[in-house]
């Protein structure tokens, strides 16, 4: 699987967990270059607590486009570690 915006590869690998129909890529499969922090975050009653990265791509910012849960629930504790895309990005085989 990759994870793509603007003709660039944000993730690569064929390690993907699907969770509510978003693909979870390792975090070590990202093109760390194309993400900066953000302060957003949000809350999912079963999962826990998301953080977010913006993706950042020849100098285009996609705010929060990225997201991941540093401290998941034991529900969700398969997504610990990994990352999952919105906004644009597509996800592809």
């Amino acid at each position: 699987m990759r994870a793509i915006w603007k003709g660039t590869v944000l993730a690569e690998s064929n390690d993907t967990v699907i969770v509510e129909g978003n693909h979870y890529f390792p975090a070590e499969s990202l093109n760390k270059q194309c993400f900066r922090g953000s302060p957003h975050s949000t809350r999912c009653p079963w999962k826990g607590t998301a953080s977010y990265f913006d993706v950042v791509v020849a100098g285009e910012v996609n705010p929060n486009a990225a997201w991941f849960y540093a401290n998941p629930s034991e529900a969700a504790a398969e997504i610990r570690g990994r990352v999952a895309f919105w906004h644009g990005v597509e996800v592809v085989a």
